[in-house]
C-alpha cells in the first residue's frame, strides 16, 4: 500500500527493521520500551480484555513477548497514519502472536492501519492477533483492520476497545476469507457521549469460511453506536455474522443502530447471520436487521437488455452492493489500495470502469 505513513512491518511474527520506518517516541515496540513506558503496558495490557469470555485473546496473553504500544499524551496528535503490516511467508507451518497496545489520552488523535497479508506460496500459519484499546475522554481513533491473507490461512483475531466520556472510535474492517478466518469486535461505552461507527465488508469464496462476531456494551448514557456489515459469499463458501448490542439499566438516552446485509452468489454459498438487541434501558432509539438475498433477476435482464453481457452484469450488482461501503472509507490511499483488488477478485472486465463512468 502506497501511503506516507509510520510503518511497521512484521514477518511471521518478527520485526524487521529494514522494512520499517524509524518510529517516533510516541511508539515503541514492548522489547524496546523505556521504564515510563513499561509501566503503560503493565497498567493497561489486558485491561479491556474480559479474559474468561475470549480464550484466544487469553491465549495471547500467556503467548505475548513482544508487541506494539502506541501512547499519545493528552491532546497530542499523530501528523501521519501509523500503518502496521503482519506479513505471514514460508511453507512450514508457524504460530503467529500479534498484540497491539493502543492508549489515547484525554483530546488525542490518532489514525491507525492494521494489514494483514500473506505471500504467494501456499501456507498454513494460525495466527492470533489480538488489538486493544483505550480512548480516554474525547480522545478520537481512526482504525482500519485489513484481513487479506491466504487460502489456506487460520486466522482468530480481536479488536478490544474501552470508550471514554466524547471519545470517537472510528473503524473499518474488510476479510476476503480464509481457511478459517475469525474476528471479534468488543466495544465498550464507558463515558457518557461516545460514539462508534463500525463498517464490515466479508468476501469469503471458494471453501472460505469467515465469522465476525461484534458486541458492543453499552454501560451509560448518551452514547452512540451505528454498525454496518455487508457481506458476498460465493462458491462454497461460508459465512457467520453474530452482532449483539447490550443495553444497560443506567444506558439511558442511547441510539444503537445495526444492519447487517448479505448477497449469496451461489446456491451452495451459506451465511449465518444473527443480529440481536438486548435492552434493560426504558429511554433509547435502537434499530437492528439482517436481509439475505440473490441478484436480482429484473436487473439482470435490464443491464443484459442494454448489451452488457450476463456475466458482467453479475459483477457490476456485486460490487455494487459493497461499493457504497468501500468508497465511504475516509483514508484515500486505503480506499485506492483495496478497489483494484476487489475489482480482481470479482473478475471484473476494465470496460466495467468505462461504462460505469
Amino acid at each position: 500500500m502506497l501511503i506516507d505513513a509510520i510503518r511497521l512491518v512484521f514477518v511471521n511474527g518478527i520485526f524487521d527493521a529494514s522494512a520499517s520506518s524509524e518510529l517516533p517516541a510516541e511508539i515503541v515496540r514492548f522489547s524496546q520500551a523505556s521504564a515510563d513506558q513499561q509501566k503503560i503496558i503493565k497498567q493497561h495490557l489486558g485491561s479491556v480484555i474480559e479474559g474468561d469470555k475470549h480464550l484466544f485473546s487469553g491465549l495471547n496473553n500467556a503467548w505475548v513477548d513482544e508487541g506494539v504500544l502506541i501512547h499519545l499524551k493528552a491532546g497530542q496528535e499523530l501528523t501521519k497514519p501509523v500503518y502496521l503490516v503482519q506479513v505471514s511467508q514460508g511453507a512450514v507451518a508457524h504460530a503467529i502472536n500479534h498484540r497491539l497496545l493502543v492508549v489515547l489520552e484525554k483530546n488525542s488523535r490518532a489514525e491507525i492501519i492494521e494489514h494483514f497479508m500473506s505471500t504467494e506460496e501456499k501456507q498454513s500459519h494460525f495466527v492470533n492477533a489480538v488489538t486493544e484499546m483505550v480512548l480516554q475522554d474525547n480522545a478520537c481513533l481512526q482504525h482500519y483492520n485489513l484481513h487479506l491473507e491466504g487460502e489456506q490461512q487460520q486466522h482468530i483475531g480481536a479488536v478490544h476497545v474501552n470508550l471514554g466520556r466524547g471519545s470517537q472510535f472510528r473503524a473499518f474492517t474488510l476479510a476476503l476469507g480464509s481457511q478459517l478466518m475469525r474476528v471479534d469486535y468488543q466495544c465498550h461505552h464507558r463515558g457518557e457521549g461516545a460514539e462508534l461507527n463500525l463498517q464490515g465488508i466479508y468476501l469469503p469464496r471458494n471453501q472460505q469460511l469467515v465469522d465476525y462476531h461484534t458486541n458492543i456494551q453499552h454501560w451509560v448514557p448518551h452514547c452512540t453506536s451505528n454498525e454496518i456489515f455487508r457481506g458476498i459469499i460465493s462458491d462454497q463458501a461460508k459465512a457467520v455474522f453474530n452482532g449483539r448490542i447490550h443495553i444497560h439499566p443506567q444506558a439511558q438516552k442511547t441510539l444503537a443502530e445495526l444492519s447487517n446485509k448479505n448477497l449469496l452468489t451461489s446456491n451452495k454459498a451459506e451465511i449465518n447471520t444473527k443480529p440481536e438487541l438486548e435492552i434493560y434501558a426504558d429511554d433509547v432509539k435502537c434499530a437492528h436487521g439482517a436481509t439475505v438475498s440473490q441478484l436480482n433477476a429484473n436487473a439482470l435482464y435490464y443491464l443484459q437488455s442494454r448489451g452488457v453481457l450476463r456475466a458482467d452484469a453479475q459483477v457490476m450488482m456485486s460490487f455494487g452492493f459493497i461499493n457504497e461501503l468501500l468508497q465511504a472509507v475516509e483514508q484515500e490511499a486505503v480506499r485506492q489500495y483495496l478497489s483494484p483488488k476487489l475489482a480482481k477478485l470479482f473478475g471484473r472486465d476494465p470496460v466495467l470502469d468505462e461504462v460505469e463512468s
